[in-house]
């Protein structure tokens, strides 16, 4: 084919002119652009020249009919006959016709076989439709769930407490922040809470930077709230409160359940800041620069800044948001600078490593910051020749454990959980995942001064050897061992 551009492309044709193809001549023609019409169905081309198109009968099968056609750019070949259809093609190519060609295909077969003649461009009618149809379902399915989100926000006669889920991540405050932006477009206060801590040096400078107001459950009063709701919440435990759950929103399906007068599960997304910021669009909120800012990251950190399950869904969502957002701030919240003890765990974890293969574990001892330990893990995931790495440590009575994995065959949470899940609370996807182990379920033996050295080295044996079986790799052998 010739380099004719499609913006320079002026004359054009359509072979087999049915609803398809008048549609088509219609829309060409109102755009001024030339069209010619070619159909062997004498009383259809009559009516064309009724409504003033420029239409000839014509038998698109036929080779004579490439004769017609050396004055025209872009070639549409629209009738329902597929066979007459690879027949024009085939003439057209077998003259040396170098026009741009769209055709029409009736399955994955004809397509193919289209393609294989020369044809620029193959167009299914059905499954244009029903692609049509389905974005037309999403758009009055998510039209019906904001009227129904709506009415939950609307009968809240006191305030609305949102549950961002225990020690919460970007995408569950994001979530709980929009959320609350969409409460207060409505003349509803909300508040945000949450359980645990505020783990990891990014969230802290996230919520920070942001100035986002997080309360936690035990500063507040649930019966000040008449309206509750969990954002991002599928695979954390179910907040310890006394009330129904009134909105649940969440991109996994619930492991609990939950029966809540509002319900939007899509697993089909990847983030629930996805979810959220189609009803920012659907509501029409002018979009605040600070909620803009964290949903973004709330989708960039929960795909892994769109490395990990991202659909369509979540790219268009970014890509709404991304003019709105404060990106010198972004840039600060995904740049933190790294603490002492992060240091310090980070090097006792380098020294204590056990490689095996490509996996590494580590033992990082007794911390304070238990955050430190997905640092080290996702630092040490850099280390040459490392596709997995799991590091833990002891503090308050508890094994905490932060696991990285960029193996493709590996899904580290079902590891985690395949390792812990009996003992202790895993959560994670399948290339970050941790796990929260009560102590003295996991040895027998309560923690004091005087046998924390014993304890570090039962942990340490047992969890090395459960984690390692977990991943399928044999727990002797060579160790590689730092120290």
């Amino acid at each position: 084919m010739s380099g004719i551009s499609m913006a320079s492309m002026s004359t054009y044709a359509i072979l087999g002119c049915g609803s398809v193809g008048h549609a088509v001549a219609e829309e060409l023609v109102d755009e001024g652009k030339d069209v010619l019409i070619l159909d062997k169905d004498e009383g259809r081309v009559e009516a064309l020249r009724d409504q003033d198109l420029d239409a000839r009968t014509a038998d698109i099968a036929e080779e004579g009919v490439v004769d017609l056609l050396e004055d025209r750019d872009v070639l549409l070949i629209l009738s329902s006959d597929v066979e007459a259809n690879k027949a024009a093609v085939d003439n057209i190519r077998a003259r040396g016709g170098d026009q741009f060609i769209v055709v029409r295909a009736s399955d994955p077969v004809t397509a193919d076989e289209l393609t294989e003649l020369g044809v620029d461009v193959v167009i299914n009618p059905s499954a244009v439709i029903a692609d049509s149809a389905l974005r037309a379902l999403e758009t009055g399915e998510l039209e019906y769930k904001a009227e129904q989100l709506a009415g939950v926000i609307d009968s809240t006669e006191r305030r609305m407490a949102i549950f961002a889920h225990r020690s919460p991540d970007p995408d569950s405050i994001a979530s709980a922040v929009a959320l609350q932006a969409i409460a207060a477009s409505r003349g509803i206060e909300a508040d945000i809470v949450y359980e645990g801590e505020i783990g990891h040096q990014e969230n802290r400078a996230f919520v920070n930077l942001f100035g986002i107001d997080l309360l936690t459950l035990d500063e507040v009063e649930i019966d000040d709230y008449d309206t509750i709701a969990l954002v991002d919440h599928a695979k954390a435990s179910i907040p310890e409160i006394d009330a129904d759950i009134d909105i649940f929103i969440d991109h996994y399906e619930p492991e609990e359940d939950y029966d809540a007068r509002f319900m939007d599960v899509r697993p089909n997304v990847s983030s629930t800041s996805t979810i959220l910021t189609k009803y920012i669009q659907e509501f029409d909120l002018n979009l605040d620069e600070d909620v803009a800012t964290a949903l973004l990251y709330g989708i960039r950190a929960e795909t892994l800044d769109f490395k990990r399950d991202t659909t369509p869904a979540d790219l268009t969502a970014a890509a709404y948001l991304y003019p709105f957002a404060d990106h010198d701030t972004l840039e600060q919240v995904e740049s933190p600078s790294m603490s002492p003890e992060t240091l310090d765990v980070l090097a006792e974890a380098i020294r204590n490593r056990d490689v095996k293969g490509s996996h590494l574990v580590s033992n990082a001892g007794f911390i304070r910051d238990r955050d430190a330990l997905s640092q080290a893990a996702q630092h040490l995931l850099n280390l040459e020749g490392i596709t997995t790495t799991a590091v833990f440590a002891l503090a308050d009575d508890t094994i905490y454990l932060a696991a990285r994995s960029k193996d493709i065959r590996m899904n580290i949470g079902a590891v985690l959980e395949d390792a812990f899940g009996g003992i202790g609370e895993v959560v994670g996807h399948s290339t970050d995942a941790s796990a929260e182990i009560p102590l003295g379920i996991f040895t027998g033996i309560e923690t004091s001064e005087d046998n924390r050295e014993t304890l570090l080295s039962l942990v340490e044996e047992a969890v090395r050897t459960k984690l390692f079986e977990a991943m399928g790799v044999e727990s002797g052998g060579e160790s590689g061992n730092g120290s």
